[in-house]
């Protein structure tokens, strides 16, 4: 059967997002625009602890959880977060250890950090969430950001509109405040779209809470599926509403590309990752987190290919139009930094881990600063994340002289080093390091297959699930052979200055890049040679990276060498890799398609791409991809763990569905089909 595709959930514009208009009694925050307070003057705590957690029965439903996925809590409304930290309170008072909890809010205002910090400080009780929560708070930009809070909470903060934050979402909710701002104060959050959208994105015998009474709150709760019933209010309020939903709607997003419909969930108790790089590492510690075992085989070392630069530089560039790469790349720099910071404060040790000291995109020619000004044009982002300079602010920024007459600045941005980072994500009591080569992957012909896999040595290792992280050999598989993938040269150059010479502050880009240099040695480059899979530092390269760091800083390069260093081939050491990019450049992550199937399900997309079979995708059981991340690694791979970490254990997914379909492995495939490839 076929059938015209329903629409499609699409993103709005990036936009950054207004902070609300506040006035204060002491700590407690007044919203001028809705003329509301954001908790009760009375007892705030109190209030969300009778409304929202006690009406949801969460301290009974904590301390009886026992599935192996998280318990998921949606809001409608951060606001303060004073409902979402005494969850997790509850949560670490109420639940087993072994239980975990996923958090998810909306706002379509955020607060400033600074306002945040000041509406918390009224909770004493609470500080030790709070400084958690406000040490992460992300910039106010769309989109969904995932904050770790602890190793068992997580933390999605859906910035932008309510009702369309929720139709984007993929994932599932356990229990619901609904909160916001009173429906007289704040009518266009409260309509029945809004309870449609929650209705959707509930799990059976979902349950949900609310301050309010109001009719249209009764009216709409009743119409998407859900039940209420009237409860006692708090404080002056005399009554509220309480209730749930046992059957919510199919998601008929799904109609429009059935192919992407997510593989049945399966149990995930031992997940074996192929590959220990920045792929497969960040894969392994997500998976770990989450309380999984994991074996990880690497035919060499953790780092020993493309992850294994002595730095590395995280940095993107975005399109002029904001396009679905775009949208992942920003949202996989925000996650990295925020990612990268936390682990670099859980390790301070020298030498660092990570540095967020910036990135200057400079613009070496009228072609690309034309695109940089269309591009900040369309791009109404807060200078926290990105912001354009001349040439004048552009030398302050660098630390070194600067002919270029315009570029950017990412401030959050800056440079890493790969290897270690691998070494400290696999660092974890769940993860096992074993070196080996996969020499293929088989099911077990069990009623619940399991997947076997078979090593050179001749060992069969068993697994629930498997996740390939291999860069350019992670397509030599049966399962895999049908992806495309571009083998890669990459080569980065390395010189050794003397004591004291000065560097560039920050990390400095336009055809390459350079870093800061770390124990007086200078990283440049990188080479890009398409369909190159050797791996020998060449002279050739090297020079090619000296002639783009000439181009990039002219009067500084001329400096070093007035100086009497050498910048030839022959002064130069450095380390060549191979690494994969995908046909359109955007990662895969996420369930390996059966191929075949899909060829044989969808063809009927080669001769009209209208006509959508009522088929589910058919994918290989427990086995799962993360490759193609190219040279932006640093800026994709951790947030590609996430996706594929959350799906795998049946959470609620890190970006936007138009974001999870845009990776999906398959996708390829179905281009192909309605190519008539």
């Amino acid at each position: 059967m076929t059938q015209r595709p329903a629409q499609a959930p699409t993103l709005p514009p990036l936009a950054a997002l207004s902070a609300p208009q506040l006035t204060w009694n002491d700590t407690s925050p007044h919203s001028d625009a809705f003329d509301d307070v954001y908790f009760s003057r009375e007892d705030g705590r109190a209030e969300t602890e009778h409304v929202f957690l006690g009406a949801n029965r969460l301290p009974e439903r904590f301390a009886a959880w026992q599935a192996s996925r998280a318990f998921v809590i949606g809001e409608t409304g951060f606001g303060t977060g004073l409902n979402m930290l005494c969850a997790w309170a509850c949560f670490e008072q109420n639940a087993p250890a072994d239980a975990r909890l996923h958090l998810l809010s909306t706002e379509k205002f955020p607060l400033s950090r600074e306002a945040l910090t000041r509406a918390l400080s009224a909770w004493p009780s609470l500080a030790s969430y709070s400084q958690v929560l406000c040490a992460l708070w992300p910039d106010a930009v769309s989109g969904i950001h995932r904050l770790h809070l602890s190793e068992r909470v997580t933390l999605d903060l859906h910035f932008g509109d309510t009702t369309e934050r929720l139709n984007l979402l993929d994932g599932q909710v356990d229990a619901w405040f609904l909160d916001g701002f009173a429906p007289s104060k704040n009518p266009d959050m409260w309509q029945p779209e809004l309870f449609e959208a929650m209705a959707a994105r509930s799990r059976p015998g979902a349950t949900f809470a609310t301050f309010t009474c109001a009719g249209i709150v009764k009216r709409g709760l009743k119409a998407a599926g859900f039940h209420w019933q009237k409860v006692p209010g708090f404080g002056r309020k005399r009554e509220m509403l309480a209730g749930g939903i046992e059957t919510p709607p199919t998601d008929a997003r799904r109609s429009a590309t059935p192919w992407f419909m997510p593989p049945t969930h399966r149990d995930a108790h031992h997940v074996v990752v192929i590959g220990a790089g920045l792929a497969g590492s960040s894969v392994a510690a997500a998976l770990a987190k989450r309380g999984k075992r994991v074996t990880v085989i690497e035919r060499d070392a953790p780092g020993a290919g493309g992850s294994g630069n002595r730095q590395g530089a995280l940095y993107v560039k975005l399109a002029v139009d904001t396009n679905l790469q775009s949208r992942f790349y920003l949202a996989g720099l925000l996650y990295s930094q925020r990612q990268f910071g936390q682990l670099a404060a859980a390790h301070p040790q020298e030498p660092p881990l990570w540095q967020p000291c910036g990135v200057v995109q400079l613009a070496l020619s009228d072609k690309e600063a034309t695109r940089q000004r269309r591009f900040m044009a369309h791009h109404p982002l807060p200078a926290s994340v990105v912001s354009a300079h001349t040439d004048t602010t552009l030398s302050e920024l660098a630390g070194v002289p600067v002919s270029a007459s315009q570029g950017l600045y990412y401030p959050q941005a800056g440079w890493a080093r790969p290897k270690r980072l691998c070494e400290q994500w696999l660092h974890h009591p769940r993860i096992t390091v074993q070196q080996g080569d996969v020499t293929g992957l088989a099911q077990t012909s069990e009623q619940t297959p399991r997947w076997q896999v078979a090593l050179a040595n001749g060992e069969r290792l068993q697994a629930d699930h498997v996740v390939i992280a291999t860069a350019s050999l992670a397509n030599r598989f049966t399962q895999t052979a049908e992806l495309s993938l571009q083998q890669v040269r990459g080569q980065v150059s390395e010189l050794t200055l003397p004591e004291g010479t000065q560097t560039p502050d920050k990390v400095v880009c336009a055809g390459g890049y350079v870093s800061p240099s770390i124990e007086n040695v200078l990283t440049f480059g990188a080479s890009f040679v398409p369909n190159d899979a050797t791996s020998h530092v060449i002279d050739k390269e090297h020079q090619r990276n000296i002639d783009e760091l000439r181009q990039a800083l002219p009067e500084w390069v001329a400096a070093l060498e007035a100086s009497g260093i050498s910048l030839r081939p022959e002064s130069l050491e450095g380390r060549a890799a191979v690494r994969a990019a995908s046909p359109d450049k955007t990662p895969y992550a996420g369930p390996v398609p059966n191929a075949a199937a899909w060829q044989r399900d969808y063809a009927v997309l080669r001769k009209d791409a209208s006509k959508v079979p009522s088929i589910p995708g058919e994918h290989y059981p427990g086995l799962w991809i993360s490759t193609a991340h190219g040279s932006r690694g640093l800026a994709s791979a951790p947030l590609c763990a996430e996706v594929i970490a959350s799906r795998l254990c049946d959470e609620p997914l890190p970006v936007e569905q138009p974001l999870v379909d845009h990776l999906h492995p398959g996708r390829r495939l179905i281009t192909a089909l309605v190519r008539a490839q």
